[in-house]
């Protein structure tokens, strides 16, 4: 495949002229009292800038931004800052990847296809599931997903969510639930950070939490599927995939979904996006899962290859049978998610987990010596903490002081907690210098 080649004025104006449209004409049937004129837009010039001119202005309004190649970062909250050989930028920028759609015709998709099956085969081995579909949008609308089909599942339209969730991800529950005229009911934490307060009475499709919850707390998940599975429901969980090199598999454990957000596997935060969600479940929910799943199978020579299979989503069986109407999967991004598994192997990740989960604790420890600081919770966490002042600290004053000093602070969260994270990137030198910071400019407040 070539790149994309634009075509100038005049060949639009030919191709138009093919099928009987004037370029010139094109929008009369917009009143031009509502057509938008360049004096509208303010510092756009009278006349078309150069290829070069172009380049600057774009590059100027880039350098606007900061990144965290840049700055000391100990942001989180769902993101994170996880390193990315450069093998996988230079294999997911190959055409085949970049341009590379649902793939209908499997003889000509085979890279694609096999792609999805190999994050489908980490993703199983990763949480201990039966089976994983061709990923999901991000991990927010993952968990909406599992939510719609455990009522799906269990003809109740009721869900139960822990509100130790990612707060956008029980907002977009509640989003898709209203539609759907789904209940949510939400569940407190204890002191220890952890799920709490679950129902005891039936009428519930499903019970949700998230491990490492928000605030970085591990859950109890065998707790959660013992009180879901005794009034009837499904347990799903939402889980880091790097958290599970350490921690036992939530099919392990018995939970019936897992979703979440794989972002960590290596992608850049890129300012928020794009990430990629997962779903995996039990075979008995195989057919009720959104989305497709690509499966291995032999052709006609006996030779290996790829198809899309289960696929449940309105483009490909009745509207009245779809179990989504989702239409399409990350597909770029669980590859790159793909290959930074494959790059890494076993060993890799869980050293990547290790050293997240020891620097994490490291940095709390020595924030709470510091004397400013106390712990929220006094559970174990994973890569993510929640501190909280011990005087009067002002939390946004010092993330605004500490970006003076290159140093992207913690989440703020309800203007008395901080939450930060610390990945294997972090080295004890950097910790110890934003620990002396945060010293120095909480003495000046």
């Amino acid at each position: 495949m070539t790149a994309y080649l634009p075509m100038d004025r005049e060949e639009r104006r030919e191709m138009l002229a093919s099928v009987g449209v004037d370029l010139d004409h094109l929008f009369d049937s917009i009143q031009e009292s509502q057509r938008l004129k360049k004096t509208d837009f303010e510092g756009l010039p009278a006349k078309g800038l150069s290829e070069l001119e172009v380049v600057e202005r774009l590059k100027a309004l880039a350098d606007l931004n900061e990144r965290t190649d840049n700055f000391d970062s100990y942001l989180g909250a769902g993101f994170y800052d996880h390193y990315q050989p450069a093998a996988v930028k230079h294999l997911i920028s190959r055409t085949e990847y970049l341009t590379a759609y649902t793939p209908y015709q499997a003889e000509i998709s085979q890279g694609t296809l096999q792609a999805i099956f190999e994050w489908q085969s980490y993703i199983c081995r990763l949480t201990g599931m039966d089976v994983s579909n061709a990923s999901m949008y991000d991990g927010a609308s993952a968990a909406a997903e599992a939510a719609l089909m455990a009522c799906r599942d269990k003809r109740l339209y009721k869900v139960f969510v822990s509100e130790g969730l990612h707060p956008e991800y029980i907002e977009t529950i509640q989003t898709y639930c209203e539609a759907a005229d789904v209940e949510v009911v939400l569940g407190a934490l204890d002191e220890d950070g952890k799920t709490a307060d679950f129902p005891e009475e039936k009428g519930y499709a499903c019970f949700m939490v998230q491990s490492p919850n928000f605030y970085g707390v591990v859950e109890d998940l065998s707790l959660v599927v013992e009180k879901a599975h005794a009034v009837g429901a499904l347990a799903a969980a939402s889980c880091d995939l790097i958290s599970l090199a350490l921690l036992q598999r939530p099919g392990d454990k018995g939970v019936d979904i897992v979703t979440g957000e794989a972002q960590a596997l290596g992608i850049p935060m890129t300012f928020g996006g794009p990430g990629v969600g997962y779903m995996a479940v039990t075979q008995k929910l195989l057919r009720k899962m959104p989305g497709r799943i690509a499966g291995e199978t032999v052709d006609r020579d006996g030779k290996t290859s790829y198809v899309l299979t289960i696929q449940a989503r309105e483009q490909h069986i009745r509207r009245e049978r779809a179990t989504s109407n989702i239409c399409t999967s990350q597909a770029l991004m669980a590859t790159s998610a793909t290959i930074w598994l494959a790059l890494m192997g076993a060993s890799g990740i869980r050293d990547v987990a290790e050293q997240s989960a020891a620097k994490a604790l490291y940095l709390q420890e020595k924030l709470v010596a510091s004397g400013l600081f106390e712990k929220v919770y006094d559970a174990a966490v994973f890569r993510e903490f929640a501190v909280k002042p011990t005087g009067d600290l002002d939390l946004n004053k010092l993330n605004k002081d500490l970006l003076e000093e290159k140093i992207f602070g913690g989440l703020v969260v309800d203007d008395t907690m901080w939450l930060l994270a610390v990945t294997e990137k972090k080295t004890k030198q950097a910790m110890d210098k934003f620990v002396d910071t945060v010293v120095r400019l909480a003495d000046s407040q």
